[in-house]
């Protein structure tokens, strides 16, 4: 997949890729930086959202085991933690650090930002004013995908949400992903 995406986005002129420290992401940014010639910035802030004891259980487990913080979770987890786990808005405020840097440092350019799907999606909805506690309900996104948004002078806008045109067709099409 990380390979599929170098070569279709290869001629474009990117000027840094930012991704997070874990070791999947690093593997998909790795093939673009290789034919780009970038280094990876690491960033912890770009991490995926600490899911805490739930880590590797099944929504049915978690609900099971802990009830009442799964139910408030599914509620608002914006403000709301996974058992020992971090707040949508806790990602927000560690991804947004990451975001300003950026910004400060490329303020033109094309930047590639390899993250996880909660983070992705938390870091839109605080670019695009989106209540955070609303990112599993208002944003829908597929793994292996991309979006894009530009910092324009009103702000930023979303142009592209969740492509996956660069997958071949059977990865394209997996439900589930």
């Amino acid at each position: 997949m990380a390979e599929e995406f170098a070569a279709t986005y290869r001629s474009l002129p990117w000027v840094a890729v930012f991704c997070s420290p874990l070791r999947r992401t690093m593997d998909t940014a790795r093939p673009l930086c290789n034919v780009a010639g970038l280094e990876i910035q690491l960033r912890d802030g770009l991490k995926e959202i600490a899911y805490g004891q739930w880590e590797g259980k099944t929504p049915e487990e978690v609900n099971h085991r802990f009830h009442d913080e799964y139910v408030s979770w599914l509620a608002d987890p914006g403000w709301n933690k996974p058992t020992h786990g971090e707040r949508g808005v806790d990602v927000a405020r560690r991804s947004s650090v990451v975001l300003e840097e950026i910004d400060r440092m490329h303020p033109s350019g094309n930047v590639l930002v390899v993250s996880h799907k909660a983070t992705t999606r938390i870091m839109l909805c605080s670019l695009l004013r989106i209540d955070v506690g609303r990112y599993r309900d208002r944003i829908s996104m597929p793994v292996a995908s991309l979006s894009v948004v530009e910092m324009t002078k009103q702000g930023p806008l979303l142009k592209l949400l969740g492509d996956r045109t660069h997958l071949q067709e059977s990865l394209r099409l997996r439900v589930g992903t």
